[in-house]
């Protein structure tokens, strides 16, 4: 599932923690064999109940998906239930670009079967922490539960027709603690029945609570009458377990995916007219700031009323150590790095986007409430483009859309209006701003100008040019003649729309004419569009080994000048 994206933690003046807000671009180095054995001995280690604790749920989702559920399982058995609910949030559900988050019942299977081989106690354990709709969610997605009572015999009449919904021959089935309990599917049968066993023996009061949900789920499809269209009971309780994670989500500074994406299609729509782009902030964003505030001022006055605790030394000595596990996490690629991220001393061999970052790190040494909103407003972009769109038809990793981020507002930054209203120029390629500017403005404002910039200057003009390249393409095949045609009727329809990102599939019949043109195109009409490198080594005539998916993100408009170029070239590109 998808990760919160966090602005690196950096002090300031006073001593205090701030956040920085754009990733450092070096990659990350490979994994040693030392950092490996020293995660080896961590996962075995006998501390783990006063490590785990301490420890954020994505380090923990991080680590179950660079080693296994299998190596994980005494670390999940050692979480707390708030870890657990927010690592199972992440782990059990998937992303799909354009859709919501979607239960992965295959996952909680995976995680009933690893558990049991853990050990019967670490299951029980488990399960027993877990949000009880959530455990009901996944278990009837496999079982059947019902009273004994409904398969006694009873007195037949003519009337009687059998019911074959309930009873069929050759299923999986027993009793358990006065349930009835069938297969739906032979996949994770035993480990579910010897889990219910256990919970029937130790932990009765939560097996009656999950059987009595899952029971409730097995009742057979009631009548359609036309009168409404309600959700089933199985439907509507999914439901409910989506709404819930989305509203624990949302408290821990995620964006839901409906929510991304109406944020980023409201970002396309030009400015009404007469409005200045630092009028207003989007709603949206600024619902999602309003309640962020009231988090943490909700969370303020509950430490303040707690009781203030003297730190002793063995709290002291556990700190150090917590901190030598976060560094171990870092150099095995499973936390944030505690490295420069946009402020300080930059290596040579790091380019910097300008302007954004220079006047980043002026706003960091001037203003740290100034700072600390801009680092803020940076978060929740990375944020809006991790849950709500999509690069080559896939979701967006950390990087990518922190890195999208950063480039989009130092786009916005390149084209804001002066004073009197007055955009730079095209041919302007340099642009300054005052060194005080992200002290009165906001970056959220700054991404809009710059994402609707890109969608119009990149994926609407390429979507246009492609479209009257295709009228006068011929090809002597016909069948390909014939997809090319539907290509374009699709691509009519998606310029219309203002989606070109939904014609995606439908490019592949230029892969027929010239495999680096579409992997161009696909590139420029992802729904967030990026610079192939392939359109790089197109535009300078470079002759390297390019991959087809690499890319880098757009930061300025000189990169919107090669993919002019580029368009320009289209038709002979295809053509020879």
């Amino acid at each position: 599932m998808s990760k919160r994206v966090e602005g690196r933690r950096r002090g300031n003046k006073n001593g205090k923690s701030t956040q920085t807000s754009v990733p450092a671009r070096r990659p990350t180095p490979p994994i040693d064999d030392s950092v490996n054995d020293r995660l080896a001995r961590l996962l075995d280690s006998p501390q783990l109940a006063q490590i785990v604790p301490r420890l954020a749920p994505e380090v923990l989702h991080d680590l179950i998906r660079d080693r296994g559920l299998e190596a994980c399982a005494t670390f999940i058995a050692a979480s707390t239930p708030q870890q657990l609910a927010s690592v199972l949030d992440l782990d059990l559900w998937h992303r799909t670009p354009g859709r919501d988050d979607q239960f992965d019942e295959q996952r909680f299977g995976s995680w009933l079967e690893v558990l049991m081989n853990e050990g019967e106690g670490v299951a029980a354990h488990v399960v027993a922490m877990m949000d009880q709709s959530v455990a009901i969610t996944g278990l009837s997605r496999y079982v059947r539960v019902f009273d004994p009572g409904v398969f006694q015999p009873t007195a037949p009449s003519d009337d009687d027709l059998p019911d074959f919904d309930i009873a069929s021959a050759g299923t999986l089935e027993c009793d358990i603690g006065g349930y009835t309990v069938r297969a739906r599917t032979a996949n994770t049968w035993d480990a579910i029945v010897g889990l219910l066993v256990t919970l029937a023996q130790d932990r009765p009061a939560t097996f009656h609570a999950l059987m009595s949900g899952c029971r409730r789920l097995s009742n057979s499809t009631p009548e359609i009458d036309g009168l409404d269209a309600l959700l089933l009971e199985p439907e509507q309780v999914l439901h409910d377990v989506a709404v819930a994670r989305e509203y624990r989500r949302t408290q821990q500074g995620y964006l839901t995916a409906g929510d991304a994406r109406a944020f980023l299609q409201l970002a396309r729509q030009p400015h009404s007219a007469g409005r200045k782009p630092s009028s207003s902030i989007n709603a949206i964003a600024a619902g999602y700031f309003r309640a962020l505030d009231d988090d943490v001022a909700s969370a303020t006055q509950t430490e303040r009323r707690g009781e203030t605790t003297r730190v002793s030394s063995t709290d002291l000595e556990r700190s150090d150590s917590i901190r030598s596990v976060d560094e171990l996490l870092a150099q095995a690629g499973m936390a944030s790095p505690r490295h420069r991220g946009l402020l300080g001393p930059a290596p040579v061999d790091v380019a910097r986007v300008t302007p954004i970052e220079p006047l980043m790190e002026y706003v960091h040494d001037a203003d740290h409430v100034a700072y600390f909103a801009r680092n803020r407003e940076l978060a929740f972009l990375a944020n809006a483009l991790l849950a709500g769109c999509s690069v080559y038809s896939r979701a967006m990793t950390v990087q990518e859309a922190w890195d999208a981020a950063v480039g989009i507002c130092n786009l916005g930054l390149e084209v804001w209006p002066d004073a009197d209203g007055n955009k730079p120029r095209a041919s302007d390629l340099t642009t300054t701003r005052p060194d005080t500017f992200l002290m009165d403005h906001d970056l959220v404002t700054a991404f809009e100008a710059g994402w609707r910039l890109v969608h119009e200057d990149v994926s609407m003009f390429v979507i246009t040019r492609l479209i009257s390249t295709l009228r006068q393409l011929q090809s002597v095949d016909s069948s390909v003649q014939r997809d090319l045609y539907d290509l374009r009727r699709e691509l009519e329809i998606h310029r219309r729309s203002g989606t070109p990102w939904r014609a995606g599939e439908a490019l592949e019949v230029i892969a027929i004419l010239d495999t680096p043109a579409w992997a161009c195109l696909c590139g420029l009409l992802s729904e967030c569009p990026v610079v192939p490198q392939m359109l790089t080594a197109i535009v300078d005539g470079g002759a390297r080994s390019v991959s087809a998916t690499a890319f880098t993100c757009f930061t300025t408009r000189g990169q919107i000048r090669s993919v002019h170029e580029f368009a320009a070239r289209l038709r002979d590109i295809l053509i020879n």
